[in-house]
């Protein structure tokens, strides 16, 4: 039996592959920012990827056919200040 170390200026978030939920909406007509690895990991392997403003969805489409999602834009503009 091993005794797991903790660190409390570190936090695990643990997750099962259930442990998502697709959103429904606005996904399919706006183009979400995420972060570069997981979007491509997620658009390789068809898996959901969370988008800076929080939505969950498995990217399929051409996010250049579609306007930026608001709440992304000024997330990522708020993150490079």
């Amino acid at each position: 039996m091993t005794t797991p170390v903790t660190n409390p200026s570190t936090i695990v978030e643990e997750r099962t592959a259930t442990d998502y939920r697709l959103d429904e909406g606005d996904h399919e007509r706006l183009s979400h920012y995420a972060p570069k690895d997981k979007l491509l990991e997620a658009m390789i392997e068809g898996t959901p990827v969370r988008a800076l403003c929080g939505k969950v969805w498995v990217p399929t489409r051409d996010p250049n056919r579609f306007p930026v999602c608001p709440e992304c834009k000024e997330i990522y503009e708020n993150l490079s200040e």
